[in-house]
């Protein structure tokens, strides 16, 4: 694939509309891999939000996507997952362009985003509560599920169709409406789908979004009075902000934030498949990834002769232009996020970690590329064994026994995701109870399904995404009581 000739010219939909921002200010995206404009986009303002939300708000009270049928949601959201693959190359394409990420996997990641979508589509006939029959004679009782309302989604530039995904097709399964601020260097390939919502049916102002910068915008959206629920996903210092900002109406928020997972790896294990995952955990994506395995837990008597094999497979995996098919690791995001990983990688060696591999800047012609990094002999109280670095860099932590592997395992403020590596079946269940986190891998690592819910412990997050419980995120449930006959009355006039 080439470079486009020009940069993509985008607008925000707002009650169907595509709309410049009522500033007309509009602000270029370059590609991260070939330092080319790529994409241009309007920059939206506070009024712009507060159009869109009122669209969103009007069609939730006056419109008939709340008060539509399942079944008739049922169709068009399952239409979304159709288009999206038959636009798979095209979305996939943007992404590359605006992230870095390799062509192969954008692709792929499309069409695991149009699988969310046919998953998704089962939901609206599965939208309910329960009956209680067992109140008393006179007592019938329902609990029923409503739509939230407006859901307000703010999503980052790592993964950007797919994380939308992961939010939009399970709020408008159960009738609400929405208002999206994709991640402002990212913003193509979300813009895009709503093109593809409009052409499945979804009805005009249902689904609107706008593009710009996160602390306009999403502030703007934190804070809303008309917004019932925020769904944000990126790191843990600014969902704290959003959490923050929710309060003003107390609305619901949903955070899916930062991880550092561990690998746990113990002597028994598939040795190779353990070496696989290792290096595809860490170096996937550039390492620009929530659910990163960026620890390395591995028991001392296979160690050195892990590690080895671990840099070993790391110097193989090839790197460079993300438009080249065979490329599987690409350009880091932005110079910002390249400068916070190099300090990372400075601060490692300064702590006294054993620098194994890399930790330089690739020299290319263009763009910014970091080499596979691996440090050894890294302590827990190291900042590269706490912090999420997000980036391809792997830190490698040494165990004896079960019980240090888990207390270092457990050793952070976050929990979203962990894996373990051990033929042991006693060893496995052991270790993913005891484990802090959201998802425990056993034997592989990052596999992931539409069924399964996605969420982390401690301050990786609250709530959760995917799988039928994400029904529970974006609706209220309310209790309806029933009397029937006659009444014992509280106070009652004695007869004269």
């Amino acid at each position: 694939m080439n470079l486009p000739e020009k940069p993509f010219q985008y607008k925000m939909l707002i009650d169907g509309n595509w709309i410049e921002s009522e500033s007309k200010e509009r602000y270029e995206r370059k590609s991260p891999a070939h330092d080319v404009p790529v994409g241009e986009y309007p920059a939206a303002t506070v009024e712009d939000v507060n159009n869109a939300v009122a669209t969103a708000h009007r069609k939730f009270i006056e419109g008939q996507w709340p008060k539509m049928k399942g079944a008739d949601r049922a169709k068009i959201i399952g239409r979304v997952g159709d288009l999206i693959r038959k636009n798979k190359e095209e979305l996939g394409y943007i992404e590359c362009l605006e992230s870095g990420k390799p062509i192969t996997q954008a692709i792929d990641e499309m069409v695991w985003a149009a699988g969310i979508w046919d998953y998704a589509a089962t939901l609206p006939y599965h939208t309910y509560g329960d009956s209680y029959n067992t109140l008393g004679e006179n007592m019938l009782a329902m609990t029923i599920r409503e739509p939230l309302g407006v859901v307000g989604m703010i999503t980052p530039w790592n993964f950007p169709l797919l994380i939308i995904s992961q939010k939009l097709p399970f709020a408008l399964a159960v009738g609400c409406t929405t208002v999206t601020k994709p991640a402002e260097i990212t913003s193509g390939t979300t813009i895009k789908l709503h093109e593809l919502l409009l052409q499945a049916g979804v009805p005009a102002g249902v689904a609107n979004v706008v593009t710009g910068s996160g602390g306009v915008i999403g502030n703007c959206l934190s804070q809303h009075p008309d917004i019932s629920m925020i769904s944000f996903t990126g790191s843990t210092e600014v969902g704290k902000k959003v959490l923050q900002n929710a309060k003003s109406n107390v609305k619901k928020v949903e955070l899916e934030l930062g991880g550092k997972n561990p690998q746990l790896v113990f002597a028994d294990c598939d040795f190779d498949a353990a070496v696989d995952a290792v290096v595809f955990g860490v170096f996937f994506n550039q390492g620009e990834c929530c659910n990163s395995g960026s620890r390395l837990l591995i028991q001392d008597e296979i160690a050195d002769e892990f590690v080895q094999a671990v840099i070993k497979k790391s110097k193989t995996v090839p790197i460079g232009d993300p438009l080249d098919p065979k490329t599987k690791v690409g350009a880091i995001v932005s110079e910002s996020q390249f400068n916070t990983i190099m300090n990372y990688v400075k601060a490692g060696e300064k702590e006294g970690a054993e620098l194994r591999l890399g930790g330089k800047q690739m020299i290319t012609k263009t763009g910014r590329y970091i080499e596979p990094t691996i440090f050894d002999k890294v302590s827990p109280e190291m900042s590269i064994a706490n912090d999420e670095i997000f980036g391809p860099v792997l830190s490698v932590l040494r165990f004896k026994t079960k019980e240090e592997a888990i207390n270092i395992a457990n050793d952070s403020i976050y929990g979203l995701s962990a894996s373990v590596w051990t033929k042991d079946i006693d060893t496995a269940i052991t270790l993913s109870r005891k484990l802090e986190a959201g998802t425990v891998w056993i034997n592989t690592f990052m596999d992931g399904f539409p069924e399964l819910c996605f969420g982390g412990y401690k301050e990786s997050g609250l709530g959760r995404e995917l799988g039928h419980f994400a029904v529970e995120e974006f609706t209220e449930l309310k209790t309806i009581l029933m009397h029937t006959g006659p009444r014992d009355y509280w106070w009652k006039q004695p007869e004269k």
